[in-house]
């Protein structure tokens, strides 16, 4: 019990002082868990962080969540992500719930804030991801590639295409990569329970949109939404906006005035991005919605980065040094970037900077942000005092 005690202790501590990003939670859990705790070798935990960056979905969670199995089996694998993920859940919760059933006791001015907030934050994810994801001509080029398609096309075939074609081009085009960190995990998986995990996995990925549409149940839609943004967003983070604003605001579970408020304010709290979903489920206009949904899309989220980090753990070590792997991985990276900075155009940047005012805000945040390094949390109040300065 103690066991379980400090493993659930551990992480909300980290899930309250998490600030800035999958990034920066990598690196405290690589302080917390493998210097000072130990309990992790740093070779294993490097493996861990490169299968994460190979699997869609939050990649700091789905670290957490193994070295969670590799301390307490099962339950610690659950109690990890329980632990980490509550206190940005809870505060999206209940910031969704005042913004969305109390909007005339919000400034509007300092909700205009938050949205230019967002337009730092992800101006400031485009250009780190693409120094460090598209160093040639080649990514670039792919990068630039899937920006046309995802604008030009649009919808979720604008996401997965240029996913598909990244990969087949990383194939073909790219020289093989530095071999990735290698390390036995540590722990041992059942392969029956992983394979479990896949196959509910693939279950629920592709036969719920069917059962949902068959039922005509609301519920189930919302559910396999989520659960499909969860499944199909590779680089996490930031790069889950333009696949939820497709699922959400397109099909108006969420107004897109709602969508940049809730994003600006998932900049200045610690923890795992994806709990931006908790805010979605929370001010939804179907239900489930209020606390009940917020916890519902939370839930759907999540649940693909445990089944796929659990499920293909047994099966990494034999695929991973594989060079088309590699090669294939690095052409979906670019596209990333690429998916990313029309994410950037639409919808952060059409609904943030009206004026030059405003432009001028941006401009000083992301200095701030990208060269004088300052916390992302200082940036959002930054921007929120400028908005409700300029409200009067």
């Amino acid at each position: 019990m103690n066991l379980y005690w400090d493993l659930f202790k551990t992480f909300l501590l980290l899930g309250c002082t998490s600030f800035g990003g999958p990034v920066a939670h990598l690196g405290y859990f690589q302080h917390e868990f493998v210097e000072k705790k130990k309990w992790i070798t740093s070779s294993a935990y490097a493996d861990l962080v490169a299968l994460s960056q190979f699997l869609p979905g939050p990649a700091s969670s789905q670290v957490g969540i193994a070295i969670g199995q590799i301390r307490g089996g099962i339950p610690g694998g659950i109690l990890a992500w329980f632990a980490f993920t509550l206190p940005s859940a809870l505060i999206m919760i209940f910031f969704g719930l005042g913004v969305g059933l109390y909007p005339e006791f919000w400034n509007q001015g300092v909700l205009h804030g938050f949205k230019i907030a967002a337009v730092v934050v992800v101006s400031h994810a485009v250009w780190s991801m693409g120094v460090k994801l598209c160093p040639d001509k080649e990514r670039i080029s792919i990068a630039l590639l899937a920006l046309v398609i995802s604008i030009g096309i649009g919808g979720m075939f604008g996401q997965l295409l240029p996913i598909l074609l990244g990969g087949v081009f990383g194939f073909f085009f790219l020289k093989k990569e530095l071999s990735l960190p290698h390390s036995p995990s540590g722990f041992k998986i059942s392969p029956l329970y992983s394979y479990t995990l896949l196959v509910i996995f693939f279950l629920i990925l592709f036969f719920l949109p069917f059962l949902a549409n068959y039922l005509q149940n609301n519920s189930l839609r919302i559910f396999d939404s989520f659960f499909r943004v969860g499944s199909l967003v590779f680089g996490g983070g930031h790069v889950v906006l333009p696949l939820l604003k497709e699922e959400v605001v397109t099909t108006g579970l969420v107004s897109n005035q709602m969508f940049m408020v809730g994003y600006g304010a998932a900049q200045a709290i610690p923890g795992p991005l994806f709990t931006f979903t908790a805010y979605l489920g929370t001010v939804s206009t179907i239900a489930p919605n209020g606390i009940v949904g917020g916890i519902f899309c939370l839930v759907a989220a999540f649940l693909p980065a445990y089944l796929l980090i659990i499920g293909i753990l047994p099966i990494w070590e034999r695929f991973r040094k594989e060079t088309w792997l590699q090669q294939s991985m690095s052409g979906i990276n670019a596209v990333v970037v690429g998916l990313l900075f029309s994410a950037l155009y639409s919808p952060v940047w059409t609904e943030a900077i009206f004026n030059r005012f405003d432009f001028v805000v941006f401009s000083i945040g992301f200095v701030l942000l990208t060269f004088w390094k300052l916390p992302s949390w200082i940036i959002v109040g930054l921007c929120a005092l400028f908005g409700f300065c300029l409200n009067f």
